[in-house]
């Protein structure tokens, strides 16, 4: 249990530094000051000013942030008043009015909101950034160190139908089919178009069988099938083998697995917002805090690979999450600063400051749903994810 919490916030750490990290470095080559790096959210437990911006260690530690100077204000740096002013008398009507100090020690150019459109897109997508390359980074390392798992072994029969004609020849689930008509199946869509080539026509495959025995098996796949069945009336399915990548292909391998797994990400997000919204009800699967502490101690259990895996994961969820335009969220402040680069004025800072107050009023709604959700299922005993 000690170990499932120290890992869950260890995983929580690293997730939300690299996140926070890319918004503070990139603030700072532009610049821009930064007031405060906080991990997790207020109360304060600990803090120390170090030079210009002050680092803080706070209670609610699901989260961090960084705050710029000038990112919320309506577009003034904090200026001083005249410190020593004089008068010149000229003539008997005019008179020289001289300030010594107008403004002093401003940092208008300096402020967030005082920088070129560009840099603030940058400053403001730079955690995604992060987040993203983070899981780049470990998919790549996983690829390169220990493998990744991919279609090459042989073509296997999982499920033969009834009075189908694979059932009338015999085949067996777990049969291997190796070739058909003295083609070598080397891949699962090898049998899909080479069956629909032959519709109507007596063809042999190859087959090994679960004891590695080895026949051959005439069969006539047909041209008229239930809509659930194939030709033939089988499921079939790869073997999959590990392949290790050489370190020079591991990254661009690795950059097209979080590029899949992101898309498959957003889509899944839809439509658990669509059913949340629908239904008012949390979809099967889907965890918050307390089910991915619970994931946590499984994935710890089951290996450094596995628990590698599971963080650059959770490190895309965070990216693709926080890339959404929802106020208070990094994709929120970018449809802002979008809107001033298209309409050449800036929204209002009052409504932007109550639309993103608005977006954490959700948020934190969503979280609590979600952790009803996950208590409920620990009381009534179900799994985090369900099993068909």
């Amino acid at each position: 249990m000690l170990i499932t919490i120290l890992a869950f916030f260890l995983i929580l750490s690293i997730l939300v530094l690299v996140h926070e990290l890319g918004h503070f470095f990139v603030a700072k080559m532009f610049n821009i000051k930064v007031e405060e790096f906080g991990f997790g959210f207020p109360p304060r437990v600990w803090s120390k000013k170090i030079g210009e911006t002050l680092y803080s260690f706070n209670l609610l530690p699901i989260g961090g942030f960084v705050k710029l100077y000038g990112e919320d204000e309506a577009g003034g740096g904090k200026l001083s008043l005249p410190v020593e002013s004089s008068k010149y008398k000229v003539s008997s009507k005019k008179e020289i009015l001289n300030t010594k100090y107008l403004i002093q020690n401003t940092d208008l150019d300096r402020a967030f909101f005082a920088k070129p459109i560009w840099q603030r897109i940058l400053v403001v997508v730079a955690g995604v950034f992060m987040n993203f390359l983070l899981a780049v980074t470990l998919i790549s390392f996983l690829f390169a160190s220990y493998g990744a798992p991919v279609p090459g072994g042989d073509v296997v029969i999982s499920e033969v139908s009834k009075n189908s004609p694979a059932e009338k020849a015999g085949l067996s689930r777990g049969d291997a089919v190796l070739e058909i008509d003295g083609v070598k199946i080397v891949s699962s869509k090898d049998l899909i178009s080479i069956t629909k080539e032959k519709l109507g026509e007596p063809i042999t495959l190859k087959i090994k069988d679960q004891n590695s025995n080895l026949k051959s098996v005439t069969i006539t796949p047909r041209k008229k099938y239930p809509p659930d069945q194939g030709p033939m009336g089988v499921a079939i399915g790869q073997k999959m083998v590990i392949k290790k990548y050489p370190w020079h292909e591991a990254p661009i391998v690795g950059t097209k697995e979080a590029i899949k797994t992101s898309v498959l990400i957003l889509s899944g997000l839809g439509a658990v917002v669509s059913q949340i919204a629908t239904t008012g009800s949390v979809p099967q699967g889907v965890a918050g805090p307390i089910g991915i502490a619970q994931l946590t101690g499984e994935f710890v259990d089951s290996g450094f690979y596995a628990l590698l895996s599971f963080l650059a994961l959770l490190s895309l969820n965070l990216a693709i999450l926080n890339v959404l335009p929802i106020p208070a969220l990094d994709g929120g402040r970018l449809f802002f600063i979008l809107i001033e680069a298209v309409t050449r004025r800036r929204v209002h800072p009052r409504f932007e400051a109550y639309s993103h107050a608005i977006g954490i009023a959700v948020l934190l709604a969503l979280i609590a749903l979600i952790t009803l959700h996950d208590l409920g299922r620990i009381i009534s005993g179900q799994p985090i994810i369900p099993i068909e």
